[in-house]
């Protein structure tokens, strides 16, 4: 079994980001190391020119029940449950943790489509004592972040978890994050079992919820301490600010790469130009070379 894969959910707009991503993929992981790109099925031709032994193109029909459908403005209905419909967001959080439960590896990589690696990446770089580790950046989460401490809420009732403490909480969210397909597998049977519901349809019935959140709940506390992953640094160096980089900047950028990071994301929001991104990701491709 490939000890890596990678999963990157996408769409149309973001086909170049992708690109360059992939291109690092191809050229930072070993050859046995495929990506696993997520895409609405009107999209998927968009993204064919990457398909191949190193890449696999999944749709949202191929990951979930066939009793989830399309509808217009962006939102899917549950045919068994059709109210209220599914926003699209979420449904790209369930085709996330469905693929990294099918996906043949010893771990995943999940990556946004703006990420772009600088250096070879491999799951045994974030194992610790034989165990996967997990990225959690801890009390970051505070009380005027009340987006984030319902998806805190969300995930606890879901897993069937006693209610948490009040803020500050642990945040899980990142643009690379590495999980545990086995993890995952467990995740949805937690799911099931606590709901009486699939998996699929407990997790799409909520109206906000984080993938990433409801994955390090589980993982740090229905798992005992014995399965609780040891804790990752974090993978990449990210750049969210919604004003872009100028080749001024981009050089404060890459000085902040970690030994431990061998990946960067600039923010497609960020109105970046593609000539000053690929230049920020040579950059700290010399910078992790030094």
């Amino acid at each position: 079994m490939p000890e890596l894969a990678v999963i990157t959910p996408t769409w149309r707009p973001d086909a170049e980001f992708f690109a360059d991503l992939h291109q690092s993929v191809l050229k930072y992981t070993s050859e046995d190391t495929v990506h696993h790109v997520i895409v609405p099925a009107a999209h998927r031709s968009d993204f064919t020119r990457f398909e191949g032994p190193r890449c696999r193109i999944w749709t949202h029909p191929e990951l979930l029940p066939r009793r989830y459908v399309r509808l217009p403005g962006g939102v899917w209905g549950n045919m068994a449950a059709p109210w209220p419909p599914v926003r699209g967001w979420v449904m790209q959080q369930a085709a996330k943790i469905a693929a990294a439960a099918v996906v043949d590896a010893d771990a995943v990589l999940m990556t946004d489509s703006d990420v772009v690696l600088v250096r070879p990446t491999t799951a045994a770089k974030y194992v610790v004592d034989g165990r996967l580790s997990l990225f959690r950046e801890k009390d970051a989460i505070s009380p005027e972040m009340e987006r984030h401490v319902l998806w805190h809420q969300v995930a606890r009732n879901l897993l069937g978890l006693p209610p948490g403490p009040p803020p500050p909480l642990t945040d899980y969210v990142g643009a690379m994050i590495f999980w545990d397909p086995v993890v995952v597998r467990a995740l949805q049977e937690r799911i099931s079992k606590v709901t009486g519901r699939h998996w699929v349809d407990a997790f799409t019935s909520q109206l906000h919820i984080s993938e990433f959140i409801v994955y390090g709940v589980f993982a740090d506390e229905a798992l005992g301490e014995e399965g609780r992953p040891p804790e990752s640094p974090p993978a990449c160096l990210n750049y969210y600010d919604r004003t872009p980089l100028t080749p001024e900047s981009m050089a404060d950028f890459a000085d902040r790469l970690r030994p431990d990071q061998t990946g960067i994301m600039i923010s497609s929001h960020s109105g970046t130009p593609s000539d000053v991104r690929l230049a920020t990701a040579r950059m700290c491709e010399q910078v992790g070379q030094g």
